[in-house]
């Protein structure tokens, strides 16, 4: 959570007191408070059988975000607890960032930029190649849902070529939303000159971008991944990647490990080593945020709980 629970406090006026875990260990909360709890809003703080014997009272556990792999989702349908996430925020943003990630590394401007600093007796001459029009390059969407749909929508004007990969959408959605729908990833991976990752985090997408799999991109080709740090099977794979030349450039706003711990990438991405320069672009995991989306977060998550708690309906319910 980010800060006291006052929009929770003020939505939930007249139904619900609200008790504050200012924690993100679970064996820092109190099991006594626990059992006290009709509802269970969590953040960055995982939920697992640790602490779930003492929901004892919990109709219902609702996650601020969108992603829930902390949250062991069976467990709690052991016994009785539905779960429910907050899709419904922050699509806009992290759209847009993963689509600014992709025009700037596409266009190559934060190598500009690096590069631009050490220019005295010319300028106008110091051209990059290769430097491709966008209009003549492929980029492939993986998982087209919310935001992946609203990432196409958004790179839709700019003329590229969509590929799109998600098993999970119906037959069609690839017409109404306007992308070639590609069956196989890897089919996906050797066609498209920018990946941008929009997937959930799950069993099947842990460690997915390991070293056989970057082998398979389209070399030279730019990463985006604004979805899961866990998508990558750690940094020695595009450390590896980056240095052949097989990505050219990857942006990230999320890592395997955050803070990122110490690493030859990360210390050269630190440096600004002239080998990596422009090419590796890291942001602290807020691509979700704006000012707007925190409030818009905070306040779904306290209404879906309100509804729950006032009509017996939690919506958003996800499945174990």
């Amino acid at each position: 959570m980010m800060g006291p629970p006052t929009i929770e406090a003020e939505i939930l006026a007249g139904l619900a007191d609200v008790d504050f875990f200012d924690t993100r260990r679970e064996d820092a909360m109190d099991p006594a408070r626990l059992a006290r709890v009709d509802a269970l809003m969590v953040w960055g703080a995982p939920v697992t059988r640790r602490i779930i014997p003492h929901l004892t009272r919990c109709r219902g556990v609702v996650r601020f975000g969108v992603g829930y792999d902390k949250v062991d989702v069976a467990a709690l349908a052991e016994v009785g607890i539905p779960f429910a996430n907050n899709p419904d925020y922050g699509t806009e943003e992290v759209a847009d960032h993963a689509v600014a990630l992709l025009l700037s590394l596409q266009r190559r401007l934060w190598e500009h930029d690096a590069r631009s600093r050490t220019y005295g007796a010319t300028w106008q001459t110091n051209t990059l190649s290769p430097l491709h029009r966008g209009s003549k390059a492929t980029v492939g969407v993986v998982g087209v849902g919310r935001i992946g749909t609203a990432v196409v929508n958004r790179l839709k004007p700019f003329g590229y070529r969509i590929l799109g990969h998600d098993p999970h959408q119906p037959a069609g959605h690839e017409k109404a939303v306007g992308y070639t729908r590609v069956r196989h990833l890897d089919e996906l991976l050797a066609e498209s000159d920018i990946v941008t990752f929009h997937c959930p985090l799950d069993g099947t997408t842990r460690g997915l971008l390991d070293a056989a799999r970057l082998e398979r991109f389209k070399p030279g080709a730019i990463l985006v991944n604004t979805a899961r740090g866990e998508l990558l099977a750690g940094l020695d794979p595009l450390e590896t990647a980056l240095r052949s030349g097989r990505i050219a450039a990857a942006g990230l706003d999320v890592l395997p490990s955050e803070p990122p711990a110490p690493h030859p990438l990360i210390d050269a991405w630190r440096a600004r080593e002239p080998w990596l320069q422009g090419r590796l672009v890291i942001t602290p995991h807020n691509a979700f945020h704006s000012d707007a989306a925190a409030l818009e977060m905070r306040s779904n998550a306290a209404w879906t709980v309100r509804i729950l708690l006032e009509e017996g309906v939690l919506r958003n319910r996800i499945a174990p």
